[in-house]
């Protein structure tokens, strides 16, 4: 009876790490707590808000406080400002959730931009060049190349020299060397301003998926940017949150590594 008591716990065991080796944890990127592993920059004022920029400083425009009795990024928005994972990623699933608030110093934008590159303050005197998935309100998962150096491939209808995203179009390439740094989207899948957004990112080589709230909103495709005079793959680096203009709620960043990207 032992031996069969002994024999069956060895294979629950077995099982649990069998379970285990196939389930991938999600990263969290933040912690729950504080900002340590983040790093924080602050970029110009904005042009009619000299004051804000007078008393904006990195940990009162990017901190962490409580909200609904758990505790998430605040972001004021107040002044141009860039907050960037100290680490850097490729091959990733990654995921927000995020949600406006009630001050807008310009307008509620915000951006989480990926394959990040460079120093802080290049682009716009704020951020790393990088790509966005843009977070601005009723613009929600469009693409922007924050940098002059990217360029990336996109399905897009060509109207009066603005690009929109279209599944079933042909194939341009966008980016500031280009035509354009900018793909729009036809229809936003944002929740209301005050409501909780999901947004997630699939990257997986020169590919990338833009999820809002479970609705694929943008794809694209041989992402590469210039390097010693050659275009080159751009395939990871680190993320960043921005401070654009409207205070921002972060309730959570995480990411699992992937090894292609699903049928979406």
């Amino acid at each position: 009876m032992k031996r069969i008591l002994l024999m069956f716990g060895c294979l629950i065991a077995f099982m649990m790490m069998s379970c285990s080796e196939k389930e991938t944890p999600w990263q969290q990127v933040f912690n729950g707590e504080n900002l340590d592993n983040w790093e924080k920059y602050l970029g110009p004022a904005f042009g009619g808000h000299e004051d804000l920029a007078a008393t904006a400083t990195p940990d009162n425009v990017f901190s962490v406080t409580e909200l609904d009795g758990e505790k998430v990024i605040h972001i004021s928005g107040e002044v141009f400002g860039s907050l960037a994972t100290k680490e850097s990623f490729s091959n990733y699933h990654a995921r927000i959730v995020m949600k406006w608030g009630e001050k807008e110093t310009t307008n509620f934008n915000c951006g989480l931009l990926y394959h990040s590159h460079g120093p802080l303050g290049a682009s716009f005197n704020t951020f790393m060049s990088s790509v966005e998935c843009q977070l601005k309100h009723g613009q929600m998962g469009e693409v922007y190349m924050i940098g002059t150096d990217v360029l990336l491939d996109a399905k897009t209808d060509n109207e009066d020299g603005k690009y929109y995203y279209n599944e079933n179009a042909p194939v341009n390439s966008i980016g500031a060397k280009n035509n354009s740094r900018m793909i729009s989207i036809r229809q936003s899948a944002e929740n209301p301003v005050g409501e909780w957004n999901t947004i997630e990112i699939y990257c997986v080589g020169q590919e990338s998926v833009h999820v809002v709230n479970g609705k694929v909103v943008m794809r694209t495709s041989n992402i590469q940017y210039e390097k010693d005079g050659q275009m080159v793959p751009l395939t990871g680096g680190r993320l960043q949150l921005q401070s654009e203009g409207g205070e921002l709620f972060v309730k959570s960043v995480e990411i699992m590594p992937i090894k292609e990207i699903p049928a979406l």
